[in-house]
């Protein structure tokens, strides 16, 4: 059995060279449009164009800074209450007032040791948690 290291630990280097491209979520059909008004007008991230032969299926690509998230229409939609993206974030205040000032409520949650973290749940009920570290005195 391999060795578990602890969570402190600096990340395995292979010759892989893994990351994150994209993170994907569901959504209803038709439902575009209150996608966007959720990812672009309450989160602020940028819409960004499909593939054609991608667009033909529906759905809504968004991205900002070091994070892009696919949107695809799924038949038989239900919304993820607990998988979810944990989304990093350099101000987690800053994004937490904005979501706030939206009218939607952020779930604050201290159970992660070193991160200060908060759940939301998109216009689908999709949970969403952003995470930032905390800042060392």
């Amino acid at each position: 059995m391999p060795e578990v290291v602890a969570y402190e630990s600096r990340p395995t280097q292979t010759p892989f060279g893994w990351g994150l491209h994209h993170v994907q979520l569901a959504l209803p059909k038709g439902g575009e449009d209150d996608c966007r008004k959720f990812y672009v007008g309450v989160l602020g991230l940028t819409e960004v164009q499909k593939p054609p032969v991608l667009a033909a299926r529906g759905g809504l690509w968004v991205r900002a800074d070091n994070l892009e998230i696919h949107l695809g229409v799924e038949e038989d939609f239900k919304p993820q209450k607990k998988a979810h993206p944990g989304i990093l974030v350099g101000d987690i205040d800053a994004l937490a007032f904005r979501i706030e000032s939206s009218g939607l409520a952020v779930e604050w949650d201290q159970n992660f040791p070193g991160m200060r973290r908060f759940y939301l749940w998109d216009n689908n009920g999709n949970r969403l948690e952003f995470l930032s570290p905390e800042k060392s005195n």
